[in-house]
């Protein structure tokens, strides 16, 4: 078994290590640290190894707050220091920023921060009837693994649902359909929590009269999803749920259907959307895009601000959803919302998004995938500012190369958003002027 001293951390919380020409991705292990591995994949030019024992340890090192550590593989970086993870993540970003798009930020922005524990507001847990682990198992994925971990807490699910899982365990040990229901999906607002049975099968009488028990006893509302995530419908209450959350600072409240998109972690999306406003400065009177607008998370803040906004996402029902939203909220005379495959755009149908006058601003919040066909359009009328909130920072790096290679930009201040702590998916809010 050799020993390695780690120089840093990779992209997925990986302790990095050189030795004859190869790069060795060490699982457990952080900067600093020497450590002896074992080598579980050897490839040409890189191997994969998994810790196992500390010689030197990292001061930045602190104890696990979840027994699934380690075995769950909803986080990965547990046992580092939340402030430590924070500045690991700034760096990834500001790696791919030089090494994929060769650009830097004329500034680093403080990183955007939250709640540690107990923030995660969404969750998608797999449900699996085990006989040899004594029944049904809740919970997410096991590292590198199908199979279901076996979870009795979780600690970024909020304390309330967290205190749920042996309870659901037990209630879907109870159902006759309990081989035909796969997942259970969580969804916390602001004054509701739903959680969405995914059934194969109709549920049989015995079975609804369960579920309707769990969701009075536990204050929960219990929907069924037969098919696609449109098809959830409540069964108990039998009304929908008032499903929301809030923007106080810009006076919004944004209702949402259990399984539409929206943003783990509330808390920091308050800040991130205060920050993109402040970024993005829209005056009254501007034409302003949202793209990839979603539900309206940044769009109706940015139609508070007096702007006019245009909104556009690929998804029909969300477009209805931010539609209803900017009624709700008053914002429907300065607020427009239009379907449309971002992904497929090209410089003719943007120019025919810009119709009515050219695009002061733009905020763009592509999925993973990033926004490339929309930043190679933008070149027959690109607005003066552009704000980027990314999930990923490869794609981010690629289309900033685009923007500011290409498209004349500037990149004058990028910065992370720690919206997953204990996770090494990275965030980041990137600023663009030309």
């Amino acid at each position: 078994m050799d020993t390695y001293k780690i120089e840093s951390l990779d992209h997925e919380g990986r302790g990095i290590a050189r030795r004859d020409g190869k790069t060795i991705f060490i699982e457990g292990a952080l900067t600093g640290e020497t450590v002896t591995a074992s080598v579980y994949r050897k490839k040409p030019s890189y191997e994969n190894a998994n810790v196992q024992r500390i010689l030197r340890e990292s001061s930045q090192r602190v104890t696990p707050q979840c027994v699934n550590f380690g075995r769950c593989g909803g986080c990965s970086l547990q046992h580092l220091d939340v402030r430590a993870q924070v500045a690991a993540k700034q760096r990834v970003l500001e790696d791919n920023l030089w090494h994929i798009g060769k650009v830097t930020a004329g500034q680093m922005l403080s990183p955007i921060h939250g709640p540690a524990w107990g923030y995660r507001r969404r969750a998608r847990m797999t449900a699996r009837y085990v006989i040899k682990k004594g029944g049904s198992l809740i919970g997410f994925h096991e590292k590198k693994s199908s199979f279901v971990a076996d979870m009795k807490s979780c600690e970024v699910l909020p304390p309330r649902i967290s205190a749920l899982l042996p309870l659901l365990r037990e209630l879907v040990g109870n159902l006759s359909i309990r081989e035909r229901m796969p997942q259970i999906e969580v969804a916390c607002g602001d004054a509701a929590d739903v959680l969405v049975f995914r059934v194969l099968e109709p549920p049989s009488d015995d079975d609804k009269a369960l579920l309707k028990i769990f969701a009075e006893t536990r204050g929960v509302h219990v929907y069924l999803q037969t098919k696609g995530p449109e098809t959830a419908q409540p069964l108990w209450p039998p009304q929908p749920a008032d499903l929301y959350y809030a923007l106080p600072e810009f006076g919004i409240r944004m209702p949402f259907f259990p399984t539409e998109f929206t943003q783990v972690n509330h808390e920091v999306n308050r800040v991130l959307v205060h920050r993109a406003l402040m970024l993005l400065a829209p005056q009254p009177g501007e034409r302003v895009a949202d793209m990839f607008c979603g539900i309206g998370n940044f769009s109706l803040p940015i139609a508070r601000s007096g702007a006019r906004v245009l909104g556009v996402e690929g998804s029909v029902s969300l477009v209805k959803r931010a539609a209803e939203n900017a009624a709700y909220n008053g914002l429907s005379s300065n607020v427009w919302y239009r379907a449309m495959n971002l992904f497929e755009i090209d410089t003719e149908s943007f120019a025919a998004l810009c119709a009515e006058g050219q695009f002061d601003r733009m905020l763009i919040d592509p999925p993973r995938d990033g926004a490339a066909e929309l930043v190679k359009s933008l070149g027959v009328a690109p607005p003066r500012r552009i704000v980027y909130v990314s999930c990923n920072p490869s794609t981010l790096a690629r289309d900033a190369s685009m923007l500011v290679h290409e498209q004349g930009y500037t990149l004058s201040a990028a910065g992370v958003v720690n919206m997953f702590p204990h996770t090494a998916h990275v965030e980041s809010i990137a600023v663009f002027d030309r």
